[in-house]
């Protein structure tokens, strides 16, 4: 999505200038031509020499001291995206009401190129009336914000305020960037463990966390994707990717199967209750009452949902086992999917909450595809490369 590209990255004068020279790493990584300008103020925490090592190029630093006679114009005119990071409560301020008394200021406000924002401060300033009042300003001019997390911040204090990890603000430039196999493609992913309740403080649940479907959410956001993210647990920051929370499989299966009538490919890697309790208790069952008994019933199935709609999405599911793959593959010719993906959750580096995954692949007509244990971020991309090659061969072109 970054290759080729033309990217101004903005420094301004802020503690975590120095994490924007990973940040232009990253970029040039990616493929990204780079140009970079820098506040008088950035010029007290990084040098300029380090961004020119990296990109190849000299910073603009003083708009009245450079070759060009208006290189914010130039650069402006020149970015297919800005991203701005670290920027500071001061940036902010500048940014939304119109001020250019400086280059970065000046650079975001000379360019129609889609703008990200990474603010860095710290709690108090970030939380301020008037700092989240200009953020919400920058977000209707149709910026994208890339929220500052919670860690070690400057003079030994931690809190909310630090610098996002430069590889999200490289993603979050690339989502605003058009193009990618998958532009124009519309899809559907369910992810995170729904949760049934008791009473009003317990509920029948799951070890799922969600991170085989944000991943899969995140490599189709960058491959162009509009992406529809129903999750039950935390979802992810992406221009692309628009994120529906719900509770329970009932408000899981309202909001997919709604979702669906328009999506292009849905992808089902939540887990969902197969039961519920029939009737939740209105208040807190007591210990003091004994052990309750609870009456279950079966909770809609979400995936049987889409693969009965007339006019349905290529339908990829999910199948959480814990042990042996006969009954995926039977789940697949049963759900009547397009794919599915299985994966023991017993095996060891496999499964919920960790950060790998080892996962078969299965088809309708019960050929399996085995894959060795691999990040979930490259099960996601190696799933969405075997779906376009099933798509393709169905006659879809993207």
């Amino acid at each position: 999505m970054l290759a080729g590209r033309r990217v101004v990255l903005g420094i301004t004068g802020g503690v975590a200038a120095y994490k924007a020279a990973y940040l232009a790493r990253r970029l040039v990584e990616r493929g990204a031509v780079v140009r970079t300008v820098m506040t008088d103020a950035a010029t007290e925490f990084i040098g300029p020499h380090t961004f020119a090592a990296i990109t190849g190029t000299r910073p603009v630093v003083d708009l009245f001291d450079a070759d060009d006679v208006s290189p914010h114009t130039t650069l402006g005119r020149w970015a297919d995206a800005i991203v701005v990071a670290p920027a500071t409560a001061a940036t902010l301020a500048r940014l939304a009401n119109g001020l250019s008394d400086d280059s970065v200021s000046a650079t975001v406000l000379a360019t129609a190129a889609p703008v990200v924002i990474a603010p860095a401060m710290h709690t108090e300033m970030w939380m301020h009336p008037a700092t989240v009042s200009n953020v919400e300003r920058l977000e209707s001019f149709g910026y994208h914000i890339v929220s500052p997390e919670a860690g070690a911040l400057a003079g030994g204090d931690t809190g909310l305020g630090r610098l996002a990890d430069p590889d999200r603000i490289a993603d979050a430039v690339a989502g605003v960037l058009p193009g990618g196999p998958l532009t124009g493609v519309e899809v559907l992913i369910t992810a995170g463990g729904t949760r049934e309740p008791i009473d009003r403080v317990r509920f029948l649940g799951n070890h799922s966390s969600g991170k085989m479907g944000n991943a899969i959410a995140a490599a189709a956001a960058r491959r162009g994707a509009h992406v529809t993210l129903v999750t039950a647990g935390p979802g992810i920051e992406h221009p692309r990717v628009t994120v529906v929370p719900v509770d329970t499989a009932a408000e899981m299966a309202e909001a997919t199967w709604e979702m669906a009538e328009k999506a292009d490919v849905a992808v089902m890697a939540a887990a969902v209750a197969d039961f519920r309790p029939a009737k939740a208790l209105d208040g807190k069952l007591r210990r003091s009452d004994g052990p309750p008994m609870i009456e279950l019933e079966p909770t809609p199935d979400v995936l049987r949902g889409i693969s009965e709609m007339t006019d349905r999405p290529f339908l990829v599911g999910f199948a959480a086992e814990t042990g042996g793959i006969d009954e995926a593959v039977a789940k697949a010719q049963r759900k009547d999917v397009d794919l599915l993906v299985a994966n023991d959750v017993t095996a060891p580096g496999s499964g919920f909450g960790t950060e790998t995954n080892q996962v078969t692949i299965v088809l309708p007509d019960g050929s399996t595809d085995p894959w060795s244990l691999l990040p979930k971020s490259e099960v996601a991309e190696r799933l969405w490369d075997r779906i376009a090659e099933l798509r393709k061969s169905e006659g879809t072109s993207t």
